[in-house]
């Protein structure tokens, strides 16, 4: 079986399986995970993710801030083009 084949044979309680053991760095029966196998854990959870869960599921998603122009207050829409005062705090 290679790589790919695995992949695709992953099912959700298993992907659920998966997470659970690096979150807590142990397997279900107690045993810590070693570093390879938390890396190849965690490559397979986001091999996971891409296939079946939308971008917002995904392990490390943040959600975008909306857009905001820096150093613009709200009436600043009304007259792009004047120049504007400063402001001394």
């Amino acid at each position: 079986m290679d790589v790919q084949q695995l992949l695709s044979s992953l099912t959700p309680d298993i992907y659920r399986n998966l997470k659970r053991a690096v979150e807590l760095g142990k397997w279900p029966d107690g045993n810590r995970l070693s570093a390879e196998q938390r890396q190849l854990c965690m490559q397979a959870m986001i091999a996971y993710e891409q296939q079946h869960l939308p971008p917002e599921q995904h392990t490390g998603y943040i959600e975008p801030e909306p857009h905001t122009h820096c150093g613009t207050d709200d009436h600043d829409h009304d007259h792009p083009d004047e120049p504007k005062p400063l402001k001394w705090l």
